[in-house]
């Protein structure tokens, strides 16, 4: 008996696959930045595995370089950042927060047949029993950034910063603008675990609702996070809910059009934003 080409679950992940791509990469709706350079991809890219080896292997070692230099550089000025948080509010100087890296685990049938159960056929493992069902959505891990929040600024639960935030300490308000908060990320990029140029990484707090509510959110996943990137230059802090969906589409946008002279200009524009705070919040 012949299988339809439709039946073919290659055929079909390659089919939505192109639907994401047609959603994102070729929406009208976006404000279309006419500086990034447009790949033309025989098929869409699903994570960071279709990027290439030499592609891979290009981006981490500018990682390890950019990061390396920006630190020695920067030292300075984060001595400085250091000891201007210390000094006007009380708490510590490094805030640490875990955040949703990686992913590049796909969803696989259970292999698990009825000859594998006891013989009365139930299976009595509980989901608290077996780590292979519990969602982390992606590779947790710490981020580190300069401490912008009063330490109580969580004290009723995990909430996202909104403009003019009132937890915000008036160092912290400047550190923000100037996105010198971020820079302690670049032992982040160092360790692997962020990328110069990446989507932004999302608290594990909100990954279900925004997973929920907005379609194809998880796929962002399939890049490493990224101390800047499209989204972050031209969308934006995110405030509501719209605006996570326009950083879906950035990142996917970015996934599909990834490469390194595109990081480049990226990070050059990244300057122009830390230097003008626009989009700070």
């Amino acid at each position: 008996m012949s299988v339809t080409v439709l039946d073919d679950p290659q055929v079909q992940r390659s089919a939505d696959l192109s639907d994401i791509f047609d959603q994102y990469a070729a929406d009208e709706s976006l404000p279309a930045p006419d500086w990034l350079t447009t790949l033309h991809l025989d098929r869409p890219r699903r994570n960071t595995r279709s990027l290439g080896e030499a592609t891979r292997l290009a981006k981490r070692l500018g990682d390890l370089a950019g990061a390396s230099v920006l630190l020695i550089l920067l030292s300075p000025v984060m001595l400085l950042v250091a000891i201007a948080v210390r000094l006007t509010s009380p708490g510590p100087i490094i805030f640490r927060q875990t955040r949703v890296g990686l992913n590049l685990r796909e969803k696989k049938r259970d292999r698990r047949s009825r000859s594998e159960l006891p013989p009365d056929g139930v299976d009595r493992r509980g989901s608290g029993h077996d780590r292979r069902r519990q969602v982390t959505y992606g590779k947790h891990f710490t981020l580190y950034k300069f401490r912008t929040m009063r330490v109580d600024a969580e004290k009723a639960g995990a909430q996202f910063a909104a403009k003019n935030d009132a937890r915000v300490t008036p160092i912290g308000r400047f550190l923000r603008l100037t996105r010198l908060d971020e820079l302690p990320q670049l032992w982040n990029v160092l360790r692997g675990e962020m990328s110069l140029v990446g989507p932004r990484p999302e608290r594990p707090e909100f990954m279900e609702q925004l997973s929920s509510q907005i379609p194809n959110y998880l796929n962002r996943l399939g890049l490493k996070p990224g101390l800047t990137g499209l989204a972050q230059i031209v969308n934006g802090y995110d405030a509501d809910l719209e605006s996570f969906r326009r950083k879906v589409q950035f990142d996917l946008l970015y996934l599909q059009n990834c490469c390194l002279w595109n990081d480049f200009k990226i990070l050059l524009r990244t300057v122009r934003v830390v230097l003008t705070g626009s989009g700070a919040r």
